[in-house]
């Protein structure tokens, strides 16, 4: 038998299109190829289990494999393969039923996925990287003859008698001149690796030896293509398709170091398994990160029936649980996937609220179940929760009663627990419960310590999502603010009631802000004498709330671009009661005040972090000096 024909198309420009419009994702001719194989292989395997198929299945697996010198790649599989009749149906026909559409809409495509998906195209795919596709295939059909397919790209193809003599289909590409990277043993196991790695059908890849290509044994018969394999490349029962009951926890810990060999320990992880109204499995690991925002994101790998899409699953998962690891796999979502399907698809908006609700859920039992745990975890879990908080409303509503705050004394509280905790001591006189915090306690030791006499607590707020929190818990809880404890001096950070008179004389006060003035002469410096304890600094240096807030905000990208270009200006608190400015006041060389002024403004910069370079360098002189 031999039949010649044209692929039922209505024009010939749909395989340079395929070829360089494509060629961009060319490697996921692959996936296509082997995927197919794999659907094959289950078909027979669903035959005989309902009794269609009588015959034995043998070992079922799929082979790829390479020729380097021949310049061929093959994908074999025992499938239920294919009579000369189906493959002019499904191969000529069916694939290309809408060429003319494709042909219109193939510029409107956003990629390679959306256009391979929509059409049809997944056999055709092997044209990105072939001048020439061959298929062997017998039918698992009682009496059925093998067939050959052999198409060069053009719309021509070729159809004759096969050799194959077991049931399934061979496809062997011959690779073109601008793709031969593809016949690397290392190309082809990072594909297979990628796309290929939890397929449910276990997966050989070698490469191709013959003898005698085309040969004949001494019977006469054909002697077919002996292929040197490696072992099996693939899991084919990842631990996703398994119930929860049949898993330990090193179960979990194993797959983990399979899919990401060289991370740490995950702090815990959640199991996903529904079927109503959209079916999803897999399972997401809370990775440890500590305050690091700045790593890699796309760590979530989706997969449809255990083939690999991506690991751009942002529309899937909500922005905050990006940071999670682990893997998704829903055949609702089909394989050949675009970024406006994700968007667009009612089946993705359901599965992200699934998986923010399950993530709740998760850290609300592990609060509830072990608060110690919890709290020890907290360092790592922290930056998910505080993110969820502030952009998804949904998770808010739950994670509002597992958030903690930690302060300075490294004790957790939830939100209500520190509000009943600071609420008698930290109330100003407008009713307003003041939260007090900083983002560097070693840094701002001197403030916190001020803050500390007067009995007032002060909140650790140093992850890189911080400064969006503390915004979001002013909008959230009533009737409350968060001063930085660097922001004012400690008397005035809660003001109680009206600041009570310092000792200096009005003229004395003129003195002081004169020398000071004088001695800092800084532009973004203000001088301010205030009435402070006796036992304070004598100089303290603050910033105000509002800018510093809005100034890191502009830095973080928050849109407040006017702030981050604005110059950092900073209040200079004069203690009026300190026995030092009174030494200042009564001393009567104009050269020892300015050297005390100046001193003691420079104690104040050195306790900000501000005190650098040759100042720095006078100030240890002068303090030599002085000693």
């Amino acid at each position: 038998m031999q039949e010649k024909g044209t692929i039922s198309i209505h024009t010939e420009n749909i395989f340079p299109i395929i070829k360089k419009f494509l060629y961009s994702d060319n490697e996921i001719f692959l996936r296509e190829l082997v995927s197919n194989a794999v659907d094959a292989t289950q078909k027979i395997k669903r035959l005989s289990s309902l009794g269609q198929y009588q015959g034995e299945l043998g070992d079922l697996q799929v082979e790829v494999s390479f020729d380097e010198e021949k310049k061929t790649i093959t994908i074999s599989d025992k499938g239920i393969g294919m009579t000369a009749d189906e493959i002019k149906k499904y191969i000529n026909q069916i694939a290309f039923s809408g060429a003319t559409e494709f042909v219109e809409k193939f510029k409107e495509a956003k990629d390679a996925n959306e256009l391979i998906g929509k059409f049809g195209l997944g056999f055709y795919s092997a044209f990105m990287v072939a001048d020439k596709v061959e298929i062997n295939s017998l039918s698992y059909q009682e009496g059925a003859q093998p067939a050959r397919w052999i198409c060069d790209g053009s719309t021509e193809f070729e159809i004759s008698d096969g050799s194959r003599t077991e049931r399934g289909t061979d496809i062997t590409l011959f690779v073109n001149a601008e793709s031969e990277e593809f016949l690397s043993k290392f190309k082809l196991q990072e594909i297979l690796d990628k796309y290929c790695k939890f397929l449910p059908v276990p997966i050989k890849f070698g490469t191709k030896t013959e003898s005698e290509p085309d040969g004949e044994d001494e019977e006469g018969k054909p002697k077919y293509t002996s292929v040197e394999v490696d072992n099996i490349i693939n899991n084919p029962n990842p631990i996703w398709t398994k119930a929860p009951s049949e898993l330990k926890d090193e179960d979990y810990l194993e797959f983990y170091k399979e899919l990401y060999p060289f991370g740490e320990d995950p702090l815990f992880w959640i199991h996903l398994n529904v079927d109503y109204p959209f079916n999803l499995t897999g399972v997401l690991y809370f990775p440890k990160v500590k305050n690091d925002f700045d790593f890699q994101r796309n760590k979530i790998k989706l997969f449809s029936r255990q083939v690999f899409i991506t690991d751009e699953v942002k529309d899937i998962v909500p922005e905050f649980l990006m940071l999670l690891h682990g893997v998704i796999d829903s055949p609702d979502i089909p394989l050949n996937v675009s970024r406006s399907f994700l968007q667009a698809d009612s089946n993705v908006k359901k599965i992200n609220n699934y998986i923010t609700k399950k993530v709740a859920d998760k850290l609300s039992e592990l609060y509830k179940k072990d608060r110690k745990a919890y709290e020890e975890k907290w360092q790592d879990i922290g930056l998910f929760v505080k993110y969820g908080f502030v952009s998804d409303e949904k998770f808010y509503e739950k994670a509002k009663d597992f958030t903690l705050l930690t302060n300075t004394k490294n004790e957790h509280f939830t939100l209500e627990e520190y509000k009943e905790k600071v609420k008698p001591l930290q109330t100003d006189k407008n009713d307003t419960i003041v939260y007090l915090y900083t983002p560097d306690a070693a840094k701002q030791d001197a403030f916190i310590q001020s803050a500390n006499k007067k009995d007032y607590d002060v909140l650790l707020m140093n992850s890189p999502i911080d400064n969006h929190f503390i915004s979001h818990l002013e909008q959230k809880l009533e009737k409350t603010t968060l001063k930085r404890v660097d922001s004012d001096v400690a008397d005035k950070l809660i003001v109680k009631d009206d600041a009570p008179a310092h000792v200096l004389t009005e003229e004395q006060t003129t003195k002081v802000k004169t020398i000071f003035e004088s001695t800092i002469s800084k532009p973004n410096m203000k001088v301010e004498i205030e009435s402070l304890s006796p036992e304070e600094l004598p100089v303290h240096i603050t910033q105000d709330e509002f800018m510093r807030r809005m100034k890191d905000m502009a830095k973080m990208g928050g849109g407040m671009s006017f702030y981050g270009s604005l110059p950092d200006n900073y209040k200079v608190a004069v203690n009026g009661n300190h026995p030092l400015i009174s030494r200042i006041v009564s001393a009567t060389d104009d050269q020892e005040q300015q050297k005390l002024a100046k001193q003691a403004f420079d104690l104040a910069l050195l306790s900000q972090g501000l005190l650098t370079g040759s100042d720095l360098t006078d100030f240890v002189k002068r303090s030599v000096e002085l000693i």
